[in-house]
């Protein structure tokens, strides 16, 4: 992309349970599914990032999501947002996977709702972001005998 976008930055978590079968979330907008992640604030680091929103955005706190060290996946993307239809901006979404030992209710108030999907890959939801995560993520646990 041309350095003369606007670069936004953001960050969020995969919830991934431990208890089997392994589920991960994702949280209802009103016409796409998408990971909890929102945009970073100033002074945040990604992960910084993605723990608050996953808080906002699901009611999980810090203390029950542990985050995978070895684990973050990076994507970069054009975007647009309805204050500014007709501006075009590089989104750089950093996920990191946060492990939890099973599904639980969510407390949503930025989402229509929210569903607790089981792990059966190779998943086929959303090609941007969901999808290629999911497949990284896959591949990692592939990895370390996950």
């Amino acid at each position: 992309m041309s350095s003369s976008y606007k670069v936004v930055h953001a960050a969020g978590v995969v919830v991934l349970t431990r208890q089997t079968p392994r589920q991960f979330l994702l949280m209802k907008h009103s016409n796409r599914w998408d990971f909890p992640k929102g945009c970073a604030e100033p002074g945040e680091t990604a992960v910084e990032t993605a723990l608050r929103e996953t808080e906002e955005e699901t009611g999980l706190s810090t203390d029950q999501v542990r985050v995978d060290p070895n684990f973050r996946h990076r994507l970069v993307y054009p975007v647009r947002y309805s204050e500014h239809p007709n501006k075009l901006y590089e989104k750089r979404l950093t996920l990191f996977l946060g492990w939890i030992e099973q599904a639980v209710p969510i407390m949503h108030s930025e989402h229509q709702g929210y569903c607790w999907w089981d792990w059966q890959p190779p998943h086929r939801i959303q090609a941007q972001t969901i999808d290629p995560t999911l497949a990284a993520i896959e591949a990692f646990l592939q990895s370390v005998g996950g």
